[in-house]
């Protein structure tokens, strides 16, 4: 039940860390994959040259997902290549983008952050549904700052992966009538690019050896969770946020 195969998947986002592990893993399983990027174009041809080194089928498409024209490029792009369908939806596109108090902030900043994490998700989404079908299934990416708060100076971000998490929700709600899921994956402390840019590495020690494994998580592990949720394994888990976190933090 977690094949995959012949299925068509957007991942934003898709072509480094978490998204490449993702992107990976969708076609290993048998999907066709559309990999959306932002800036980073040796990035995504190098997960591309890694699917295609597994005989997978893959394309990549550079865009902005905060904007609207960029992502009717990427759907277009997808079913011109794979056929007039789309069966799963990952957006892990977004960041926590910089570190600063309230006082700190100014309306642009939070504006931005809000719509990067966002806004993007719903321009996706309905960008993607016309063309997602019954058994379809969303995956979006949250935070454990969703559920905590996030640490210092992360406060638009954690409101930002908060409301993904009620927009999951909602969504969940929305389209289960027409046989679609929406879930979420919330992850805690995982070995990324994300962390290497804006967590101090006292700050990443401190927590690994807090959380009850002893360590941070990796992005395969995430990608595991989001195959899962992904594939007919988990046909009855709609509007679900998944932690995976080590242990770190419960609901």
């Amino acid at each position: 039940m977690n094949d995959l195969m012949g299925r068509v998947a957007v991942v934003t986002g898709g072509a480094r860390d978490i998204g490449r592990e993702v992107s990976l893993l969708l076609t290993e399983r048998g999907a066709s994959v559309c990999i959306n990027y932002f800036d980073n174009k040796e990035d995504a041809e190098e997960t591309l040259k890694l699917i295609q080194g597994k005989k997978g089928k893959a394309i990549i498409v550079q865009g902005d997902m905060t904007n609207e024209a960029d992502i009717k490029n990427l759907v277009d792009s997808c079913v011109k290549e794979f056929g007039n369908r789309i069966d799963v939806l990952v957006n892990v596109a977004g960041g926590l983008v910089g570190r600063k108090s309230t006082l700190e902030m100014d309306a642009g900043f939070w504006n931005f952050v809000i719509t990067l994490n966002l806004t993007s998700v719903f321009l996706v989404t309905k960008a993607v549904l016309p063309y997602m079908g019954e058994g379809g299934s969303i995956v979006n990416f949250t935070s454990q700052a969703a559920r905590d708060g996030g640490g210092p100076g992360a406060s638009a971000y954690a409101t930002s992966k908060g409301g993904v998490l009620t927009y999951t929700r909602s969504l969940a709600k929305e389209l289960g009538p027409q046989k679609i899921r929406v879930n979420a994956v919330s992850p805690g402390m995982i070995n990324t690019t994300f962390h290497n840019t804006f967590t101090k590495p006292e700050v990443r020690k401190n927590v690994a050896a807090a959380t009850p494994l002893r360590r941070e998580g990796e992005a395969p592990e995430v990608a595991q969770l989001v195959a899962f949720l992904a594939s007919d394994a988990s046909s009855f888990i709609t509007g679900a946020s998944v932690d995976i976190n080590g242990g770190t933090y419960f609901v």
